[in-house]
């Protein structure tokens, strides 16, 4: 796992802490897990899978009742995420503002990736 000496992998907004323990304790789920699959326009889709079970090598985050899990292989792309919930006349569903994202497509369905060597040195990360 990788790690970032005093701050939290990501950090979830309010609305979104409130979204997550709404469908945790309806659905009796032990938390969301986010991550990153290859596909759309720009190279990559972010995924996000409701589980029953706590992976032990995901890297966790409780917030106000809410709990993530971040998928091993995601945790470096998506360190300084902000994760929040919004609603609107259209529709409704969960924002990721990644500053790790150099550039998305038009839909917002899909991103790309700053250079790995770029993210760890802009991060400072380091394996724990």
């Amino acid at each position: 796992m990788f790690g970032i000496p005093g701050k939290q992998a990501i950090s979830i907004t309010p609305a979104a802490a409130a979204q997550i323990q709404r469908l945790m304790t309806r659905e009796g789920h032990q938390g969301l897990r986010i991550g990153i699959k290859k596909g759309g326009c720009a190279g990559m889709e972010y995924t996000m899978d409701y589980v029953s079970e706590i992976n032990p090598h995901d890297e966790i985050v409780e917030q106000d009742g809410a709990r993530v899990m971040i998928a091993p292989t995601a945790q470096m792309f998506l360190f300084g995420t902000e994760i929040d919930y919004e609603t609107s006349l259209l529709e409704a569903g969960f924002k990721f503002r990644n500053p790790n994202v150099a550039d998305a497509c038009g839909c917002g369905e899909s991103i790309k990736f700053k250079d790995v060597a770029e993210l760890a040195g802009a991060q400072n990360v380091t394996e724990r």
